[in-house]
């Protein structure tokens, strides 16, 4: 029982993660010091998406589940619990780069205008 609430933790965390990389260069709009965790975080994010690879969250959330008893999934975290609600057909590669470049303009964007607000 231990195992799968902590794998439940890692969940939430990789979730709160996720909605991070996508929209915590907004919050640094308004809390500038967040840039410095955000500006780590999204091209690790993009990074992910881009060349394919599985977050090590992923593994731990599998590893706490397994732990537990339960049963862990080999899809990435996004094709195991966003996928389902956005494309139900299935991630492809494609829309792994859809997501990746996606995360990546956003927060280009984001930051270009953090950096022209900052220095004007």
């Amino acid at each position: 029982m231990r195992y799968l609430i902590l794998a439940d933790m890692a969940l939430l965390l990789h979730a709160f993660f996720v909605f991070f990389v996508l929209f915590g260069g907004l919050a640094a709009l308004h809390w500038r010091r967040l840039a410095w965790l955000h500006i780590p975080a999204a091209p690790w994010g993009a990074v992910i998406e881009l060349s394919g690879w599985i977050c090590p969250l992923t593994y731990l959330e599998n590893h706490l589940r397994r732990r537990g008893g339960g049963t862990g999934y080999s899809l990435s975290f996004i094709e195991h619990y966003l996928d389902p609600l956005l494309y139900p057909l299935g991630l492809t590669r494609y829309t792994q780069l859809v997501f990746g470049i996606s995360a990546l303009l956003i927060n280009l964007a984001i930051y270009a205008r953090f950096w022209s607000d900052h220095h004007n």
